[in-house]
Protein backbone atom coordinates (compact mmCIF):
# COMPACT_ATOMS: atom_id res chain seq x y z
CA UNK A 1 0.00 0.00 0.00
CA UNK A 2 1.40 3.39 -0.95
CA UNK A 3 1.35 6.50 1.24
CA UNK A 4 -1.26 8.93 -0.10
CA UNK A 5 -1.15 11.39 2.79
CA UNK A 6 2.31 12.44 3.97
CA UNK A 7 3.49 14.86 6.66
CA UNK A 8 7.05 16.08 7.10
CA UNK A 9 8.94 17.75 9.93
CA UNK A 10 11.56 19.69 7.96
CA UNK A 11 14.43 19.78 10.43
CA UNK A 12 18.08 20.66 9.92
CA UNK A 13 18.25 24.03 8.14
CA UNK A 14 20.37 25.54 10.90
CA UNK A 15 22.82 22.64 11.01
CA UNK A 16 23.05 22.69 7.22
CA UNK A 17 24.02 26.37 7.39
CA UNK A 18 26.66 25.64 10.03
CA UNK A 19 28.13 22.81 7.98
CA UNK A 20 28.35 25.06 4.91
CA UNK A 21 29.67 28.08 6.80
CA UNK A 22 26.81 30.36 5.78
CA UNK A 23 24.30 32.43 7.78
CA UNK A 24 21.31 30.53 9.11
CA UNK A 25 19.05 32.55 6.80
CA UNK A 26 20.78 30.84 3.88
CA UNK A 27 19.95 27.49 5.43
CA UNK A 28 16.28 28.44 5.54
CA UNK A 29 16.42 29.56 1.91
CA UNK A 30 17.97 26.24 0.92
CA UNK A 31 15.25 24.48 2.87
CA UNK A 32 12.57 26.47 1.04
CA UNK A 33 14.07 25.40 -2.28
CA UNK A 34 13.83 21.79 -1.14
CA UNK A 35 10.15 22.28 -0.31
CA UNK A 36 9.41 23.29 -3.89
CA UNK A 37 11.35 20.37 -5.36
CA UNK A 38 9.88 17.71 -3.07
CA UNK A 39 6.36 19.03 -3.61
CA UNK A 40 6.75 18.33 -7.32
CA UNK A 41 8.15 14.90 -6.51
CA UNK A 42 5.17 14.24 -4.26
CA UNK A 43 2.85 14.72 -7.23
CA UNK A 44 4.90 12.30 -9.31
CA UNK A 45 4.95 9.74 -6.49
CA UNK A 46 1.19 9.69 -6.00
CA UNK A 47 0.90 11.76 -2.85
CA UNK A 48 -2.45 13.56 -2.62
CA UNK A 49 -1.81 15.61 0.52
CA UNK A 50 1.53 16.91 1.77
CA UNK A 51 1.64 18.61 5.17
CA UNK A 52 4.80 20.54 6.07
CA UNK A 53 5.81 21.86 9.50
CA UNK A 54 7.14 25.27 8.53
CA UNK A 55 6.93 27.31 11.76
CA UNK A 56 5.80 26.14 15.18
CA UNK A 57 4.30 28.11 18.03
CA UNK A 58 7.59 27.49 19.88
CA UNK A 59 9.69 28.95 17.06
CA UNK A 60 8.82 32.47 18.20
CA UNK A 61 11.38 31.85 20.97
CA UNK A 62 14.24 31.81 18.48
CA UNK A 63 16.52 34.89 18.15
CA UNK A 64 14.53 37.83 16.81
CA UNK A 65 16.72 38.32 13.76
CA UNK A 66 16.14 34.70 12.75
CA UNK A 67 12.38 35.04 13.24
CA UNK A 68 12.35 38.25 11.19
CA UNK A 69 14.29 36.55 8.40
CA UNK A 70 11.88 33.60 8.43
CA UNK A 71 8.84 35.90 8.21
CA UNK A 72 10.39 37.78 5.30
CA UNK A 73 11.26 34.53 3.53
CA UNK A 74 7.81 33.10 4.12
CA UNK A 75 6.17 36.25 2.73
CA UNK A 76 8.42 36.37 -0.33
CA UNK A 77 7.84 32.71 -1.16
CA UNK A 78 4.07 33.09 -0.95
CA UNK A 79 4.10 36.07 -3.29
CA UNK A 80 6.62 34.64 -5.74
CA UNK A 81 5.56 31.01 -5.88
CA UNK A 82 1.78 30.96 -5.45
CA UNK A 83 1.06 31.79 -9.11
CA UNK A 84 3.38 28.99 -10.24
CA UNK A 85 1.91 26.51 -7.78
CA UNK A 86 -1.55 27.51 -8.96
CA UNK A 87 -0.58 26.75 -12.56
CA UNK A 88 0.66 23.34 -11.42
CA UNK A 89 -2.66 22.50 -9.76
CA UNK A 90 -1.57 22.83 -6.13
CA UNK A 91 -4.18 23.73 -3.53
CA UNK A 92 -2.67 25.61 -0.59
CA UNK A 93 -3.97 25.60 2.98
CA UNK A 94 -2.36 27.20 6.01
CA UNK A 95 -3.03 25.59 9.39
CA UNK A 96 -2.22 27.14 12.74
CA UNK A 97 -3.11 30.01 15.00
CA UNK A 98 -3.61 33.38 13.36
CA UNK A 99 -2.95 35.39 16.53
CA UNK A 100 0.45 37.07 16.54
CA UNK A 101 0.98 36.83 12.78
CA UNK A 102 1.52 40.12 10.94
CA UNK A 103 -1.68 41.32 9.22
CA UNK A 104 0.15 41.70 5.91
CA UNK A 105 1.31 38.10 6.06
CA UNK A 106 -2.19 36.92 6.97
CA UNK A 107 -3.52 38.71 3.90
CA UNK A 108 -0.94 36.97 1.72
CA UNK A 109 -1.85 33.59 3.17
CA UNK A 110 -5.53 34.22 2.54
CA UNK A 111 -4.78 35.35 -1.02
CA UNK A 112 -2.83 32.16 -1.71
CA UNK A 113 -5.61 30.00 -0.29
CA UNK A 114 -8.30 31.76 -2.32
CA UNK A 115 -6.30 31.72 -5.54
CA UNK A 116 -5.62 27.98 -5.35
CA UNK A 117 -8.89 26.87 -3.74
CA UNK A 118 -10.20 25.14 -6.85
CA UNK A 119 -7.10 23.06 -7.55
CA UNK A 120 -7.21 19.30 -7.11
CA UNK A 121 -3.84 17.87 -8.18
CA UNK A 122 -2.37 17.92 -4.68
CA UNK A 123 -3.15 19.76 -1.44
CA UNK A 124 -0.24 21.42 0.34
CA UNK A 125 -0.99 22.02 4.01
CA UNK A 126 1.51 24.46 5.51
CA UNK A 127 1.62 24.28 9.30
CA UNK A 128 2.52 27.83 10.26
CA UNK A 129 2.39 29.19 13.82
CA UNK A 130 1.21 25.67 14.55
CA UNK A 131 1.32 23.48 17.63
CA UNK A 132 -0.50 20.20 18.09
CA UNK A 133 -1.44 20.95 21.70
CA UNK A 134 -2.65 24.41 20.73
CA UNK A 135 -4.82 22.92 18.00
CA UNK A 136 -6.43 20.47 20.42
CA UNK A 137 -6.94 23.18 23.06
CA UNK A 138 -8.48 25.56 20.54
CA UNK A 139 -10.86 22.83 19.40
CA UNK A 140 -11.70 21.83 22.97
CA UNK A 141 -12.84 25.36 23.80
CA UNK A 142 -15.52 25.09 21.09
CA UNK A 143 -16.38 21.43 21.59
CA UNK A 144 -19.85 20.68 22.99
CA UNK A 145 -19.86 16.91 22.61
CA UNK A 146 -20.68 14.37 19.94
CA UNK A 147 -17.58 12.21 19.71
CA UNK A 148 -14.42 12.17 17.62
CA UNK A 149 -16.09 13.10 14.33
CA UNK A 150 -17.58 16.24 15.84
CA UNK A 151 -14.28 17.13 17.52
CA UNK A 152 -12.40 16.75 14.22
CA UNK A 153 -14.67 19.35 12.65
CA UNK A 154 -13.19 21.90 15.07
CA UNK A 155 -9.54 21.31 14.12
CA UNK A 156 -7.69 23.86 11.99
CA UNK A 157 -8.22 21.86 8.78
CA UNK A 158 -11.05 19.36 9.29
CA UNK A 159 -10.72 18.21 5.69
CA UNK A 160 -7.13 17.04 6.23
CA UNK A 161 -6.73 13.27 6.14
CA UNK A 162 -4.72 11.58 8.86
CA UNK A 163 -1.18 11.15 7.52
CA UNK A 164 -0.26 7.65 6.43
CA UNK A 165 3.39 8.54 6.94
CA UNK A 166 5.19 11.15 9.03
CA UNK A 167 8.80 11.86 8.03
CA UNK A 168 11.36 13.74 10.12
CA UNK A 169 14.74 14.78 8.83
CA UNK A 170 18.05 15.58 10.59
CA UNK A 171 18.23 12.59 12.93
CA UNK A 172 15.86 13.68 15.68
CA UNK A 173 13.36 10.96 16.65
CA UNK A 174 10.34 12.74 18.07
CA UNK A 175 7.25 14.42 16.63
CA UNK A 176 7.70 17.74 18.46
CA UNK A 177 4.07 18.74 19.01
CA UNK A 178 3.15 18.11 15.37
CA UNK A 179 -0.28 16.81 14.32
CA UNK A 180 -0.86 15.14 17.68
CA UNK A 181 -4.47 14.33 16.83
CA UNK A 182 -3.98 13.41 13.17
CA UNK A 183 -0.79 11.36 13.55
CA UNK A 184 -2.17 8.98 16.18
CA UNK A 185 -1.75 6.01 13.82
CA UNK A 186 0.78 7.40 11.35
CA UNK A 187 3.83 5.36 10.47
CA UNK A 188 7.06 7.18 11.37
CA UNK A 189 10.21 7.48 9.29
CA UNK A 190 13.33 9.15 10.67
CA UNK A 191 16.37 10.01 8.58
CA UNK A 192 19.72 11.61 9.42
CA UNK A 193 19.60 13.66 6.21
CA UNK A 194 19.28 17.40 6.84
CA UNK A 195 16.21 18.95 5.23
CA UNK A 196 18.02 21.03 2.56
CA UNK A 197 19.77 17.82 1.45
CA UNK A 198 16.58 15.72 1.45
CA UNK A 199 16.48 14.45 -2.14
CA UNK A 200 13.92 12.69 -4.28
CA UNK A 201 15.79 9.45 -3.57
CA UNK A 202 15.43 10.08 0.19
CA UNK A 203 11.72 10.73 -0.30
CA UNK A 204 11.32 7.55 -2.30
CA UNK A 205 13.16 5.58 0.40
CA UNK A 206 10.73 6.87 3.03
CA UNK A 207 7.74 5.92 0.91
CA UNK A 208 9.22 2.48 0.23
CA UNK A 209 9.73 1.90 3.95
CA UNK A 210 6.05 2.66 4.47
CA UNK A 211 4.98 0.25 1.75
CA UNK A 212 6.90 -2.56 3.46
CA UNK A 213 4.98 -2.20 6.72
CA UNK A 214 1.76 -3.94 7.76
CA UNK A 215 -0.74 -1.57 9.37
CA UNK A 216 -3.16 -3.09 11.88
CA UNK A 217 -4.60 -0.06 13.73
CA UNK A 218 -4.77 -2.06 16.97
CA UNK A 219 -6.04 -5.26 15.36
CA UNK A 220 -4.25 -8.47 14.43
Amino acid sequence: MSATYVAIIMDGNGRWAQQHGVPIAEGHKAGADTVKARLRDAVDLGVRELTLYSFSTENWNRPQDEVDALMALFSARIIDETPELHEEGVKMRFVGRREGVLPELLEQMQWAEEKTAGNTRITLFVAFNYGGRSEILDAAVKYTGGGEDEFRKLLYAPEMHDPDLLIRTSGEQRISNYLLWQAAYSELHFTDVLWPDFSRADFELALESYEARVRRFGGR
